[in-house]
């Protein structure tokens, strides 16, 4: 692989403060691209901002609620009167909830899971998606959960999330079939994050692989010479899933 394969791109990360968003957007930006970094928390942001300018690197910090939908409306806006389109979306940013059986979840707690794992996507789609289609070899990239398709305990609204958004990714990508925009879902398994230890606390976090495992198949998915379209990639797998599976 070249030293820079996103040399040039214009790349959009969410949840970019820690664990998989901001190795996905270390990862991106030494790859070559400019990373427009988003997430709430505005030190985690510059933590990653001095990384990547340590490697040679350029981002732009975007401080961001993606619950706040006008804001991404605004984002969009904001990124065409700088850079005219958008190279690269990596929709990372997600919630999983509280483990709890399914009954028992407040309202409250299902609500804001679809907000950010579901409706914030769309919403990024919809503002993003004209961007997409000015580059020349458009990728979008979204992060998924084999909790989408296994039927795993008290997850509830996360894997419900997860399956709405699978079938969300799906229908996008099928719609852009024909032209340069290539949309793809990329499940990370279990990787050493926030959301693992919360999801499996009495874990040994050392027999977990780092979140930057990720960052070689997410540079192959953001790359102009990925040709796949509507797959989903499985990082433990090494491989696409078969379709429906």
């Amino acid at each position: 692989m070249r030293d820079k394969p996103l040399e040039g791109r214009l790349a959009v990360v969410t949840g970019a403060s820690r664990g998989i968003g901001y190795e996905a957007a270390l990862g991106l930006a030494k790859a070559g691209a400019h990373v427009i970094a988003i997430a709430r928390t505005v030190g985690g942001l510059e933590d990653l901002d001095d990384a990547i300018r340590e490697d040679g690197g350029g981002a732009t910090l975007v401080p961001l609620d993606l619950t706040d939908f006008d804001a991404i409306d605004r984002l969009g806006g904001s990124i065409n009167e700088r850079w005219g389109k958008l190279d690269i979306l990596v929709g990372n940013a997600g919630a999983l909830g509280v483990l709890t059986p399914l009954q028992q979840n407040k309202p409250a707690v299902f609500e804001q899971v679809f907000a950010l794992n579901v409706t914030s996507n769309y919403r990024l789609i919809r503002s993003l998606d004209p961007l997409l289609q000015r580059s020349d070899a458009g990728r979008a990239i979204f992060l998924t959960s084999g909790a989408a398709r296994n039927p795993k305990p008290f997850v509830g609204p996360y894997a419900a999330s997860k399956a709405a958004l699978e079938a969300l990714v799906k229908r996008y990508a099928a719609e852009n079939r024909l032209n340069a925009l290539n949309v793809n879902l990329l499940d990370p398994g279990h990787l050493r994050t926030k959301m693992r230890a919360q999801f499996a606390p009495g874990e040994d976090p050392e027999t977990v692989a780092p979140p930057s495992t990720i960052v070689p198949a997410l540079v192959e998915l953001a790359s102009p010479d990925c040709e796949v379209n509507a797959g989903i990639y499985s990082l433990s797998e090494g491989s696409f899933l078969q379709p429906d599976t």
